[in-house]
């Protein structure tokens, strides 16, 4: 792998890492409808720049109403479910919990597009649930915790969904345009949530205003293209193996930020859960399965 290539997936995997924490700052003083319309809105302006400047074509119209479709799910529910999650939830027991999306990636891939898992990989998915579960009822002291918790887990479900479906689109767009498009049509539903934005960003902190415009910019607008990027150049079988390591930031940043310590139990599940995704990521494919593989984007 060269130099550049490592580089981009670096500063994604950090990016995305950092995104638990500062979600859960910028609900310090947002809510969190208007707080995903908030980050989305900044991300899509940046996009929108970029389009222009590089001279990004739109998709072709029959391909739009696709591109929404899956968009709906993988950007505006993902952020809606992760943000209303994080209520209850600390930022690096949320990046444990989204850590076992590719093994949803695996189930789905399974059931709608011909691929096959070996017995270690029905193993992996089994083993990574377990971990999963171990954190939403070992954790479970408050209802609260356990509903934000599920609320999480939707999250890495739908997204799993987003990564398999759109891999056609990938294919005939390339990541970059693709994901471009894909943000900003995400980014449409969440405008039923402006009433009242306008009032919560005058009356919130520079420290949170900065927090939200830094998701906005960073984990979502700049870390999605710098991974379209990477897939572009090495492939996604390498740039996957680099998401394992995303929790430990995750839990390291969430410590720096904002002081959380995560739960022994949290951090149990969480290294059963990634255990179990490795598994099936590496040995979990029969010889003629290509598994598609996910990210744990933020």
């Amino acid at each position: 792998m060269d130099l550049l290539s490592f580089g981009a997936i670096a500063i994604t995997i950090v990016f995305w890492a950092s995104s638990f924490a500062g979600i859960k700052a910028g609900l310090e003083a947002f809510s969190p409808e208007h707080l995903t319309l908030y980050r989305f809105l900044v991300a899509s302006a940046v996009l929108a720049v970029y389009a222009l400047v590089a001279r990004i074509r739109p998709l072709a119209p029959r391909d739009m109403l696709r591109t929404f479709g899956i968009s709906l799910l993988g950007i505006t529910v993902y952020h809606l479910a992760l943000n209303f999650g994080e209520l209850s939830v600390p930022a690096g027991t949320a990046s444990l919990i989204i850590a076992a999306g590719p093994v949803f990636t695996a189930l789905l891939a399974t059931a709608f597009m011909g691929e096959r898992l070996s017995v270690l990989g029905w193993t992996g998915i089994l083993i990574s649930l377990s971990g999963v579960v171990l954190i939403v009822m070992g954790r479970g002291e408050s209802v609260a915790f356990t509903q934000g918790a599920l609320l999480i887990l939707l999250s890495a479900v739908v997204t799993s969904i987003y990564f398999v479906f759109q891999k056609p689109l990938v294919l005939r767009y390339g990541s970059t345009r693709f994901t471009v498009y894909s943000l900003m049509l995400g980014t449409l539903p969440l405008l039923v949530f402006w009433p009242g934005l306008g009032s919560e960003i005058a009356q919130a902190g520079l420290e949170a205003n900065l927090a939200v415009i830094y998701i906005g910019v960073f984990p979502a607008a700049l870390a999605y293209l710098t991974w379209a990027f990477a897939l572009g150049r090495v492939g996604a079988s390498v740039t996957s193996s680099f998401l394992y390591v995303s929790p430990v930031l995750a839990i390291a940043i969430a410590y720096l930020w904002l002081g959380e310590v995560p739960k022994p139990v949290s951090l149990i599940g969480g290294a059963i859960a990634v255990a179990g995704v490795i598994l099936v990521n590496t040995l979990g494919r029969t010889p003629r399965a290509n598994l598609p593989k996910t990210t744990s984007s933020t």
